[in-house]
């Protein structure tokens, strides 16, 4: 369990007010939503003394008209007219307008000189961001940076990819901890929970939001999940930012269920919610529910039309349509309300694989790597993809990176497994499919192919237990793989019968006999196990004839099926293979 250091509610509630104020009026909008969304949910009084802070310097009022102006410019999309405006600002505020004014024009050109497929793009022209890097590395070596400023600086560096983003956004935080999109910014940076745990963050409340939602990146869900639990206890209960957490954290659990009852009590919360509903389309789509995914479009549709989000939702209801030509559209259309979306990155990839054009899945999936190198599902996209075009080698390597981010999802250790049972590694194979089967299975397939890995390294008694094991899961699961099962029926028959184990070779062979593909084979199984067991046992009752009609054998005890079986009753042993 996450433990969560003691905070004072009324405190809170005044840090998220005077937050909202500071975000919004540096445009930082997504932050000031947040904060303002986060003070909506205490229900507690504060003083206004409180909320009463020291205004800017007094040189602030003579730029406080162009401020205001550079303001509206920007609220407005000019923001080339904001920059212009403010060029001779040197105050905290209208210089932070000004800079922020310049990076986002040039990520709208940027934007709208976008090609509209997933084509290789041009070379990226980055000379306004190279500008910005010098202009507040000057400032920064001169340690004239506000907690904003750094903040920018950092987004800068990491748009120019460079390696000391991370620092800069720790100084960032330290500074002005309550800026949210700064601990947004590094939560993407944090690769392990060692690299989370050796930054030297604020002791402040916020922190452990942010320790939550990297812990969510991070795939350790309990632990979120400990830390959103504690914040609702304590006076966040009507908060629909944790209760979307609760969602995307379930569904990245895979705990469907759980996940769109939670994403239906956070529709009753906040019906006009649009952030995260591209997450319940897809949870929608992967149980392939068309009405209530059909709803959701319409819903989304008419809240705003022109959202990443709409646009992800009506591309997944088209998808499960199998309309993929109208589903990429609308991904592609996201991209163009904004190219850095992963979610649609990855699905245009998806929907390229649909319609068998690999080569434009491979960019689009690449481009989406580029963009936040921890996206597993573009990773592993890009591993089916040369799966497909029969390349295992490179598909082992995109296997891998997706393995690495999720480590304990067993459905990348197996992809990882059957790229190496490809190209003949086959004891790297055996640890894959163990460790999927250790971690949880969650296709259910990890048992039965190592099974069939033991078969072919003619480790038979491994593979008994292995299909032993299968069957037994295949039972309590209800799993009904006919050519799956018979076949594990018919290897456990073989294996017992070399073993002379007369009785569990007879049952498992009679099992063989429900299943049209292996029923003949079973016969002469069952009449050699008969006649084998005769001479070891001279006194055993002659068998009936295993080539009579199966109606004759329904009165028979051994083809009862409510009569008790020795095979059934047989509990699964441990495999004793250790990886």
């Amino acid at each position: 369990m996450a433990d969560v250091p003691p905070f004072d509610i009324k405190q809170v509630k005044c840090d998220l007010i005077i937050a909202q104020r500071e975000c919004y009026d540096r445009r930082l909008v997504h932050a000031a939503k947040w904060a303002a969304e986060m003070s909506r949910a205490l229900s507690v009084k504060v003083d206004a003394k409180s909320l009463i802070h020291a205004e800017e310097a007094e040189d602030f009022w003579d730029e406080y008209d162009s401020y205001v102006l550079g303001k509206n410019y920007y609220d407005v999309k000019e923001f080339d007219r904001a920059v212009h405006v403010l060029r001779d600002c040197t105050s905290p505020k209208p210089y932070f307008l000004r800079l922020y004014s310049l990076y986002m024009s040039d990520q709208k050109k940027k934007a709208d000189n976008m090609p509209e497929s997933s084509a290789v793009p041009e070379e990226t022209d980055n000379e306004i961001l190279k500008i910005l890097q010098t202009e507040l590395l000057e400032k920064h070596c001169k340690k004239e940076l506000d907690g904003y400023g750094l903040y920018l600086y950092g987004v800068v560096l990491t748009k120019l990819d460079l390696p000391s983003s991370i620092d800069i956004f720790v100084e960032s935080v330290n500074k002005e901890p309550m800026n949210w999109s700064a601990w947004m910014e590094l939560a993407r940076h944090i690769t392990d929970k060692e690299m989370l745990l050796s930054l030297r963050l604020p002791q402040h409340w916020i922190n452990s939001l942010f320790m939550a939602k990297v812990y969510m990146e991070l795939q350790l869900n309990d632990n979120a999940l400990a830390i959103y639990r504690t914040f609702m206890e304590r006076g966040f209960s009507e908060s629909s930012y944790l209760v979307s957490q609760f969602a995307v954290t379930y569904h990245e659990m895979r705990a469907v269920d759980l996940a769109v009852q939670t994403f239906k009590t956070l529709e009753v919360m906040d019906p006009y919610r649009l952030e995260n509903m591209d997450v319940y389309s897809n949870l929608l789509f992967v149980t392939e529910n068309k009405a209530e995914l059909a709803h959701l479009a319409h819903k989304c549709c008419t809240i705003n039309k022109y959202s990443v989000e709409t646009c992800c939702v009506i591309g997944n209801y088209y998808s499960l349509r199998s309309q993929h030509e109208k589903a990429l559209l609308y991904f592609q259309r996201a991209l163009k309300l904004n190219a850095n979306y992963i979610s649609a990155w990855t699905l245009v990839g998806h929907e390229y694989m649909e319609m068998k054009n690999t080569s434009a899945a491979i960019q689009a999936y690449r481009r989406a790597t580029e963009v936040d190198k921890r996206d597993y599902r573009a990773w592993y996209g890009l591993g089916q993809t040369y799966e497909i075009l029969k390349m295992p080698n490179y598909s082992l390597y995109y296997y891998r990176r997706a393995q690495l981010l999720r480590p304990n999802d067993s459905r990348m250790v197996i992809a990882l497994g059957e790229c190496y049972q490809k190209i003949d590694r086959l004891q790297e194979a055996k640890k894959c499919f163990w460790k999927a089967h250790c971690l949880g299975d969650a296709e259910e397939i990890a048992l039965l192919k190592l099974a069939n890995l033991f078969v072919a390294l003619n480790e038979r008694e491994q593979a008994c237990q292995a299909y032993t094991e299968y069957i037994s899961q295949a039972d309590k699961l209800l799993i009904r793989d006919h050519s799956v099962l018979s076949r594990a029926y018919l290897y456990l028959a073989d294996y017992h019968s070399s073993k002379k184990n007369w009785d569990e070779a007879y049952t498992a062979a009679q099992k063989c006999t429900e299943f049209p593909e292996t029923r003949e084979e079973a016969k002469g199984m069952l009449r050699m196990i008969q006649t084998q067991r005769t001479q070891d046992n001279p006194v055993t009752p002659t068998a009936m004839n295993v080539d009579d009609s199966m109606d004759s054998m329904i009165h028979s005890d051994l083809y009862n099926p409510t009569a008790p079986r020795t095979f059934d009753r047989v509990t699964p042993v441990n495999l004793k293979f250790t990886p």
